[in-house]
C-alpha cells in the first residue's frame, strides 16, 4: 500500500513506525519533518502540508492508496475535504467536523446536543465577560483559547489575575471560553470512526505539567503509559470502561455529527476525567493525541493500516474490534532547556544510537534535524525534542527501560520527567 503521512512531529513518526512493523510491504511517503520521519519514510519535497490543492494533486499523481493527517492545521485548512472529492481515501475528519478541535465553542454545543456529560463553560468575547465567568464559577479557575493554539491555549490555575491575563492574550484574536473545574484523574481514550460506527483503541494517561510531582507550566506533554490497570478499581475492568465511554459519549458524537450533515471520518480524541459525578469530558481533539498515540500503537496488533483504510473507505463495520497486546508501554518526552516558556534550540544531542539498542525501546522523534554523524547525533529543533518509548511484560520492566535509554542520551539542558507511570509501576 502507498500511504502518505502528514505532519511534522513524534505522532506521525509514531504512526510511521507502526506502519513500517505491519507485515504487509507498504510504500510510506511524508512532507519534510524530523529526522526520524525522514528516516523511515519517503520524503515528499516542498509538500506543504497545509495546502489542499498540493496534497490532492501529490497524492492524485503518486496514486497514493490512503493519506493520513497527523496534525490538526491541516484539518482545519479542508485538506481532508479536497482529498475526499477527487476519491482519495483519507484518515482525518473534514473541515467542518475537525471543529471539533478547532473551536471548543462548537465541540461544547456538539456536546450539549448529543448529551454528553461535560463541565460547564461560558464564550467569552470581551475581559469584562471573561472576568464575570470566573467569578461565576470560583477557583480553580480553567480558561481556554476558542481556536487552536498548538496545546498553549489552556490555563488552569488558582490566580485570577493569571487567568485574565490569559484570556486577555488571546481576546485580540478571538473568544475565549472560561470553564468548570473538574477534579479526578484524566484519561485519553481514542476512537476511529467511519462517520457512523466507532472503534475504541487502549486509553493511556498523559503526563501535562513539566516537572515531577506535576509542577510547572502545563505542556505538550512529557509522557505518557497505557494501558490503565487502575481503571479496574472502579469500572471492573478497563473494558467495561472503554464500553461505557463509547456508548455515553462516542457514538452519541459521531452520531450528532452525522444527523448535522458533517460526518466524523478520522480520529476522535476524548480527553476524559473521571469526577465524583462520573466520566466527563474535557476536550475533544480530531487527530492522534501526543504523547499517548506513543503507547498505544506499540500495543497495537491489529494491522493500523487496514484499520485506518476501513475507516477512510466506510466499511468500519466490517472490521472487528482492535486488538492489543497484553503488554506495558511508557513513553518519556526529552525535552530542551527552558521548555515550555523559552525553548533552547539547535544543540546537539548525542547517543541516540546506544539509547536504541535498550531491549524494548524505540526512538519517536518530535524536533530533531541534521544528516546523521557517525555516532548518530543530530540537533535538537524544538522545546520537545524527542520521545524514548519503551514496551515491557511489566510497567516497572518498560520505565526501566525507558530511562535506561534516557541515560545514554546526551542534550545540553534537556531534561524530563522521573516519575512517569511510576504510581502504576508498585
Amino acid at each position: 500500500m502507498r500511504i502518505l503521512v502528514l505532519g511534522s512531529g513524534a505522532r506521525e513518526h509514531a504512526i510511521l513506525l507502526a506502519l513500517k512493523a505491519e507485515d504487509a510491504s507498504h510504500e510510506l511517503f511524508a512532507a519534510p519533518g524530523n529526522a526520524g520521519i525522514a528516516a523511515d519514510a519517503t520524503l515528499v519535497a516542498r509538500l506543504d502540508a497545509n495546502d489542499p490543492t498540493q496534497v490532492t494533486d501529490y497524492a492524485n499523481d503518486e496514486n497514493i492508496d490512503l493519506v493520513i493527517i497527523g496534525p490538526e492545521a491541516p484539518l482545519v485548512a479542508g485538506v481532508a475535504d479536497a482529498l475526499r472529492e477527487r476519491g482519495i481515501p483519507v484518515f482525518g475528519p473534514g473541515r467542518a467536523a475537525a471543529q471539533l478541535e478547532g473551536s471548543k465553542a462548537f465541540a461544547k454545543r456538539i456536546m450539549d446536543a448529543a448529551g454528553v456529560p461535560t463541565g460547564r463553560a461560558t464564550r467569552a468575547t470581551t475581559r469584562a465577560e471573561v472576568a464575570a465567568a470566573l467569578d461565576e464559577y470560583g477557583a480553580t479557575y480553567v480558561v481556554k483559547a476558542d481556536g487552536l493554539a498548538a496545546g498553549k491555549g489552556v490555563v488552569v490555575t488558582d490566580d485570577r489575575g493569571a487567568a485574565l491575563a490569559h484570556a486577555d492574550a488571546y481576546l485580540p484574536t478571538g473568544p475565549v471560553l472560561v470553564e468548570e473545574f473538574l477534579s479526578g484523574p484524566e484519561v485519553s481514550l481514542f476512537f476511529v470512526s467511519d462517520g457512523d460506527t466507532v472503534r475504541a483503541l487502549s486509553p493511556a494517561q498523559d503526563f501535562k505539567r513539566a516537572y515531577d510531582g506535576d509542577a510547572g507550566p502545563n505542556t505538550g506533554g512529557m509522557g505518557a503509559y497505557s494501558p490503565l490497570p487502575w481503571l479496574a478499581d472502579r469500572f471492573g475492568s478497563e473494558q467495561a470502561f472503554v464500553d461505557e465511554v463509547t456508548r455515553t459519549v462516542a457514538e452519541p458524537v459521531i452520531k450528532q455529527l452525522d444527523a448535522e450533515g458533517t460526518p466524523f471520518i478520522g480520529l476522535l480524541y476524548a480527553g476524559l476525567i473521571l469526577t465524583e459525578q462520573g466520566v466527563k469530558v474535557i476536550e475533544f481533539n480530531a487527530r492522534f493525541g501526543d504523547p499517548e498515540t506513543q503507547v498505544v500503537l506499540p500495543r497495537l496488533t491489529t494491522p493500523l493500516s487496514r484499520l485506518l483504510l476501513a475507516a477512510a473507505g466506510g466499511y468500519l463495520e466490517d472490521e472487528p474490534a482492535p486488538t492489543f497486546a497484553d503488554t506495558a508501554a511508557v513513553t518519556v518526552v526529552l525535552a530542551s532547556e527552558g521548555y515550555p516558556e523559552a525553548p533552547q534550540t539547535g544543540r546537539p544531542i548525542e547517543g541516540l544510537r546506544a539509547a536504541a539498542s535498550v531491549p524494548g525501546v524505540h526512538l519517536a522523534h518530535a524536533a530533531t534535524a541534521g544528516p546523521d554523524a557517525p555516532d548518530g547525533d543530530l540537533i535538537a529543533t524544538g522545546g520537545r525534542v524527542l520521545n524514548v518509548v519503551a514496551v515491557g511484560d511489566t510497567f516497572a520492566q518498560a520505565r526501566e527501560r525507558a530511562y535506561a535509554a534516557l541515560g545514554e542520551i546526551t542534550l545540553e539542558g534537556g531534561h524530563f520527567r522521573t516519575d512517569i507511570a511510576a504510581r502504576v509501576a508498585g
